[in-house]
Order: C-alpha cells, then structure tokens, then sequence
C-alpha cells in the first residue's frame, strides 16, 4: 500500500493542491489512474496550438480540487455533507475521465465498437473499488448516480459541473485562447442546494452566462476548430485502415495491446465476456498509437504509410466546412482531383476523401437546467431569469458540415 508522504501537487491553473487524505493519494497512485499521464486532454489539438499539452490527469486533479472548493462552501451555506461524502465526491469527480482511450474523444467509436468512455470509466471505478475492498463505494454510487443525494452526482455530470469548470479554465489556459477563461471560483461561490439541486444564486447569473459563452467560444475555436478536426478525422481513417489490414491477416506492427484491438471488434458486452480485456484496454494510451505509427510509415501498404508520414510530418488534409450538405458536384471533383493525382482504387480513394458533421450547443435548454435562486427564495430556469437574449440563443444547436480530402501529400507511389 501506498504511504502519502507527498500530499501536495503544484497544478499550473490553481497553484498548490492538497491530496486529502491516503485512500485518494493511493487511488491517484493506482496503475489505471497514472495512465491518464499518457492520454492528451485535447486529443491533435496540439497539431493547431502547441501548448495544449496538458493531460487527462491534469485534469483529473484539478477537478477533484474544484471539488474540494465547491463542497466546502456549500457547507459554510449550512448544507450537510459528511466526510464520508464528501470523500466519495472527490473520488467520483477523480474517476469521472478514467475510461478515455488514446486521444481522448476521437477514437471513442473507432478503435471500439460504440462503446462510450463513460461506460469504460464505470467498469475502471468497479474494478478499482474490488481491489480497495470497497472502499470506493460512495464514489461509484455518486459517480453513477445511485446515492439518494442527487446533488453530489450533479456536482459530477450536469450542463454546470465541475467536470466543465476545470476543462473550459484549463484548456483556455493551455491553448492561450482567452475567450474560454472562465471565473471558475466566483462560480463555486455562487452555487447552493435547494431541494437536493445544486442552483445558481441569483447574483452569479452573468457569471453563468460568461461560462456558457466561454464554452460556446471554445467548441468553435479549439474543440471544433477545422484543423484539429481534419486532424482527428485522418487518425480515424488511420485506424480504420489498420483495423482494415490486420483482420486480412496483413502483418501490422504494432504493440500488443493495441494489436489485439485492431484485430477483435470489441463492443460493450466483450467486457463482459471477457474480464481480462478491461486490463488489456488499460494497457492502451496515446503512446501505442505514435510508436505503432513510426512502424506503419514504412509499410508497403499506400493508405497506412501515407496517413501515418501525414500525421507525423504534420500535413493536414484540407477541409472546408458549411452550414449545409455539400454539394455532390464539388465532392465529385475532389474525389477526380485525388484519384487523377494518385491512381488510387475507389476502396483506397474513401480513407482520403471523408465528410461529417460537427455540433455545437452550449446550453440544451432541454437537458437538466441551470436554475437560479432569487433573492426572494424561488427558482427560476436560467432563460427565464436573465434579461439577457444570449443564453437563449445558446441553447441553439449549430451543425457544420465537413469535407476532407488529401492535398499535396506524398503517396509514396
């Protein structure tokens, strides 16, 4: 067992952190945990802003210390919260990122079969809090939102929790893009508990709505930005061609881990068929897939080279977004364009030419709302208590949709 010798983390966003007590200092230490050193928090963002570096385990800490903050105050309000829960809180809020595979979000639906990191982070919580013999049990109950006290699960997964906090303050602070900083205190000062729901008081109503731009401004600017975006789609198209070759039983280099899941269709019920693939799929960070791309640069097969000399050498496809479908006529033309320039078979010309779409929505007013406390004890839906048309014109979904396509890259033909 771990000893907390060390119960201090200098975090570059909020300066010195205080690991609580050993369990979370032994939870923090835990393999599956240390992992998220090796997973990107913004997956090729990087490819646009140098500095978004910063991991899933950065932002793991710092979320458990706006945890912290939030269930201290909201006891100097009068609410009740043992140590028990608040413990449990920490431990939800630690956990709440654990099942992300490389590249965070991006292969989510590529490398596994539909399979959502959410699930993956439930069954990471469940198999840790065996080995601690339940001790983490309060944690999973809030993390999954079984503990009768709503509020705690909120704190964890709401359109205003802490989650949102720390990624919208750091990743503004990692990729420079100050648009997205938020007052992440100012809001935990504002928040209280009325009927087992965390609420807004109505003096940090503008706060709220600086926070719900900021995150509307990050999903255009970093999040959505077009770069990163075809960025992400090539790793896609990498992995798919990879997967692609490998079940042909081509001889694909790559680490075992990873291996093992380009050979399998892996779906949310493999898990449960197999208990040793969670530990297996633990072994996968952003490493597995650089390394194995060094490897695949030099194979004779076009598509895995070319994609993988691409996103090593940094030489994005182009893209173009719209508001609407594009049109047939102009996907034509990039597609003749390609296979003029490349001799490429229709089945290799698909991994070059993608198409998509991306949303943005920074308030779903049909989700579970933001509400305000008046200063006469009542409770009010955000929209409803601002005089300001900005947050209801938040709750708009924006879709774009993309094009891709390969431009000027070395076919090795």
């Amino acid at each position: 067992m771990a000893t907390n010798k060390n119960k201090i983390i200098n975090d570059p966003v909020y300066g010195f952190i205080t690991i609580p007590n050993d369990l979370i200092f032994e939870v923090i230490e835990h393999p599956h945990f240390q992992r998220l050193r090796r997973i990107k928090q913004l997956g090729l963002t990087n490819l646009v802003y140098p500095g978004a570096l910063h991991t899933r385990f950065h932002h793991a800490i710092g979320s458990m210390y706006l945890m912290q903050q939030t269930l201290h105050n909201l006891r100097t309000k009068g609410i009740e919260i043992s140590d028990e829960e608040l413990e449990g809180a920490l431990l939800a809020i630690l956990l709440h990122d654990i099942g992300h595979g490389p590249f965070s979000h991006t292969l989510e639906f590529n490398l596994l079969d539909s399979v959502k990191h959410e699930d993956i982070s439930l069954m990471f919580f469940q198999r840790i809090n065996e080995q601690f013999h339940g001790a983490l049990q309060l944690g999973l109950d809030i993390f999954s939102g079984q503990y009768h006290r709503q509020f705690f699960h909120q704190l964890v997964s709401s359109q205003l929790d802490i989650d949102r906090l720390d990624y919208l303050k750091r990743d503004s602070y990692f990729t420079g893009v100050s648009e997205g900083s938020i007052g992440s205190e100012r809001i935990i000062n504002m928040l209280n508990v009325r009927g087992d729901e965390i609420v807004v008081e109505e003096k940090g109503i503008y706060s709220i709505e600086n926070f719900l731009s900021a995150r509307r401004l990050m999903y255009w600017q970093v999040y959505l930005h077009k770069t990163a975006v075809s960025a992400e789609e090539m790793l896609i198209q990498l992995i798919r061609r990879a997967k692609y070759l490998t079940q042909q039983g081509e001889n694909i280099m790559a680490t075992p881990a990873l291996r093992y899941f380009l050979e399998q269709k892996i779906t949310k019920a493999s898990f449960s068929q197999d208990g040793e693939l969670l530990e297996l799929f633990a072994l996968l960070d952003d490493n597995d897939i650089w390394g194995s791309m060094k490897f695949w640069r030099e194979h004779p097969d076009t598509v895995l080279s070319t994609i993988s000399k691409s996103l090593l050498d940094r030489r994005i496809y182009k893209i173009k977004l719209d508001n609407h479908e594009h049109d047939q006529s102009f996907i034509d033309s990039k597609r003749k364009e390609i296979q003029l320039k490349t001799k490429l078979n229709s089945d290799e010309l698909s991994y070059f030419l993608c198409s998509g779409s991306i949303s943005n929505a920074a308030y779903i007013h049909s989700d579970q709302k933001i509400k305000i406390l008046t200063k006469r004890g009542e409770l009010v839906v955000i929209e409803e208590a601002t005089d300001l048309p900005n947050i209801k014109a938040m709750s708009k979904i924006v879709t774009k949709h993309y094009l891709c396509w390969a431009s000027g890259l070395d076919f090795g033909r």
